[in-house]
Formats: structure tokens, C-alpha cells, sequence
């Protein structure tokens, strides 16, 4: 007997009244060719005291893996055509997953779906239409706190978010799946980047609609979150970007560190809400030396890795770049969200 059409992977690390209301929301939805799978990354079994966690299945970890790895793990676990990923904290509506594979089913180079993920907090207004990129690999939710209605046309997007996805199996194999060692943030970045440069696209849903407490989990802005972040994207332009884009990369991080700064001088903004325990500033700053030291010893490995894209990729360079500038978003679009 053949098995669900699609795999859904839902990484929980705290478990609580968000994955409940979670997995509530699965049993709603109106395409039901589907399996879900939690994977408990908490390392306490915090899925046995969750009563609608019983009802699915339910894979443990001895201690956090990662985002990347949980959903690795996952896919490893299963055949199906599609498999999609959701945050434990994202509720989506009863038609999300079947708007999401009917997308799909419409291109056979769609290898990847976005959702119209919206504030819980204010359903009115968006958390995610897709992301969008800067010039140094910092990517941005589209539409980020704008009013939901204005993004209700389906289109082309760079990539989607890893909030609420759907990645077909086909794109997963050719590219290798999810990089495990970003561990946390940027992981749907680079992959979405991967398939890009094998030339697969990414169409937004606007019918596929999710509700996320957006970053109930993590923050919006801590050093743990800071850190990762900048790593990762970093991670993600040696890996991805053209050489030649390179040298451009570290002007583009000067241009957005200065829209930072000015944002958090007149108090807005992300770098407004980093922890601050007498000495906020300098301690963000710290956190990114941090990011490029770490990504600097990585990067034999690092290089090992871009290697093996850029020899598979049917994209040039410019090729690559004219699709970064199609999604762009300036600096101080980021700073100010």
C-alpha cells in the first residue's frame, strides 16, 4: 500500500500549548494525504506531555540536533512526494497544505513553496510572503509586518520560509537536503539557494495561509539568535555567492552595520531589542567578530561543500546575480524590521 503523499515535519523543542494548538490545526485541514512527524529535539521527551502528540508519530532526540537535522531526519524516515516543514508555534488554516501541493503540481520546477505566513498576534498584517536577499547573503521575510491583503497574488519568490514550507522530494534529492551544521536560522536560505543554482524555482501561495507567533520561541533579538544569523549567512555566501560577488560582500555588511547603528541610535529596529546589560552595543559587536571567526575555521569545510555546488549548478554567475537583484532588499529595509 502506498504511503501519504506528503511528510509533515514539525521540530519542537519546548513542546507546550503552542505544538497542541499545532497539531489541533493539522486535523483541519481539508487535503488529508498526509503524515505528520514531531521531532523532539528537547532531549526530555517534552512531546509525552502533549496529548495531541500522541496521535502522531513522534521521533526523539538525546539532545537538540538542529532545525535542519531534525527535518533531515525526517525525510530520512519517510518516501513521500512532498515533505513539508512548520514551526511548532505556526497554526495554519484548513486549506494550507492542499494550496500548498496544487501549487506544486502546477510546475514540475517549483521545488519549493511559499506560505502567506501572517502575525498571529495581527492576522491583518504579514510575518512572511517568501524571503527576499541582501548584497551580503542576509535574507528577509517579504513583506514583513505589512498589510496582509496587499501580497494576494500568487508569483514567483526567491525562497520560502522555513516558518511553513513545501519542498518536493525530487529538489531534496538533487541538492543534498538541509545543511546540518547551520544548526539554527538561514537553513531554508541555503538550501533554497542550492535548488536556485540547480535551477528550480519557488512560487509563493497566497491561498496557503499560516498564523505564527513569530519568534515565541527564540525572541526576535538575542545574542544566541544574533549569532547564528550572521554565521550562517555567512556560511551561506562562501558556499553559494560568486567569486566575484565576493568582493562585494564586505561593503554591502558595512552598508547594513551602518543601518543598524543609526537604527539603534534612534532607537528602532532590531538592534533596538538586542539584550542590553550595560553594554548592548558592544556585545553585538563581539557576537559578529564571533560569527566571523567561527565561519573563517569552518572554512575548509566550507569550501569543500561549495566545491560540489558549484560544479552541479546550471546557473551562472550572473545568472545568479540578476536573480538576487529580482529579489532584493536594502539594508535599511532590514535594519528597520
Amino acid at each position: 500500500m502506498p504511503g501519504p503523499r506528503v511528510t509533515l515535519v514539525i521540530p519542537t523543542l519546548f513542546g507546550g500549548e503552542s505544538l497542541t494548538r499545532c497539531v489541533a490545526a493539522l486535523r483541519a485541514q481539508i487535503f488529508t494525504d498526509f503524515e505528520t512527524v514531531i521531532v523532539d529535539n528537547s532531549g526530555q521527551d517534552v512531546t509525552a506531555r502533549v496529548p495531541e502528540a500522541q496521535t502522531v508519530r513522534v521521533m526523539k532526540n538525546a539532545t537538540n540536533v538542529g532545525y535542519g537535522a531534525a527535518i533531515n531526519q525526517a525525510i530520512r524516515g519517510s518516501d513521500a512526494e512532498f515533505v513539508a516543514a512548520l514551526n511548532d508555534d505556526a497554526y495554519p488554516s484548513p486549506d494550507w497544505l492542499g494550496s500548498l501541493v496544487a501549487a506544486c503540481e502546477e510546475d514540475e520546477r517549483a521545488g519549493m513553496c511559499a506560505s502567506r505566513i501572517r502575525l498571529a498576534s495581527d492576522p491583518n498584517r504579514l510575518d512572511s510572503a517568501g524571503l527576499s536577499i541582501y548584497g551580503d547573503g542576509t535574507t528577509k521575510q517579504r513583506g514583513h509586518r505589512s498589510e496582509a491583503e496587499n501580497y494576494d497574488g500568487p508569483e514567483e519568490v526567491l525562497l520560502p520560509s522555513g516558518c511553513a514550507a513545501l519542498f518536493r522530494r525530487a529538489m531534496l534529492r538533487d541538492v543534498g537536503g538541509f545543511d546540518e551544521d547551520y544548526f539554527l536560522y538561514a537553513e531554508e536560505s541555503d538550501l533554497g539557494l542550492r535548488a536556485r543554482l540547480r535551477g528550480w524555482s519557488c512560487v509563493y501561495v497566497p491561498g496557503a495561509v499560516v498564523d505564527h507567533d513569530y519568534s515565541a520561541s527564540s525572541g526576535r533579538a538575542s545574542r544566541m539568535k544574533a549569532f547564528y544569523v550572521e554565521r550562517n549567512r555567512l556560511y551561506t555566501v562562501v558556499k553559494n555567492f560568486p567569486l566575484f560577488l565576493w568582493l562585494l560582500v564586505p561593503w554591502y555588511s558595512l552598508w547594513r552595520y551602518t543601518q543598524h547603528a543609526l537604527a539603534l541610535v534612534r532607537g528602532r529596529g532590531l538592534a533596538s531589542e538586542f539584550p542590553d546589560d550595560g553594554g548592548g552595543a558592544w556585545q553585538l559587536g563581539m557576537v559578529v567578530l564571533s560569527a566571523h571567526v567561527t565561519t573563517f575555521k569552518a572554512l575548509p569545510s566550507l569550501l569543500r561543500k561549495r566545491r560540489l555546488i558549484q560544479r552541479a549548478k546550471t546557473l551562472t554567475g550572473w545568472s545568479f546575480c540578476r536573480l538576487l537583484k529580482r529579489h532584493w532588499v536594502s539594508a535599511a529595509e532590514i535594519a528597520r524590521q
